[in-house]
């Protein structure tokens, strides 16, 4: 079962300003890892609190991945990336 990675808007720009390296480690393991995985939900940890209890987080280096899947389309929306020291705030 294949999973599409789909991007906000905002996550689009950030992406593009990340240092190159960043940029392909973060897209390889969404496009080669995550995608191709039968539940996304294995390769990463839920986020607790209020706000933040649909979303799943994934750890690349010391950037994290926020998402939000979706079962019923499987579809896993990349709805943040950002370094551990500032993406929660």
């Amino acid at each position: 079962m294949a999973w599409t990675i789909e991007y906000r808007q905002s996550v689009q720009k950030t992406i593009k300003k990340l240092d190159p390296v960043v940029r392909r480690r973060i897209k390889q393991f969404l496009e080669e890892r995550l995608a191709k995985h039968d539940n996304p939900r294995s390769l990463g940890d839920p986020l607790h609190g209020s706000k933040l209890g649909a979303y799943w987080r994934y750890t690349v280096g010391d950037y994290r991945i926020i998402c939000d899947i979706q079962d019923g389309k499987l579809v896993v929306l990349v709805v943040e990336i950002g370094h551990r020291s500032s993406v929660y705030r």
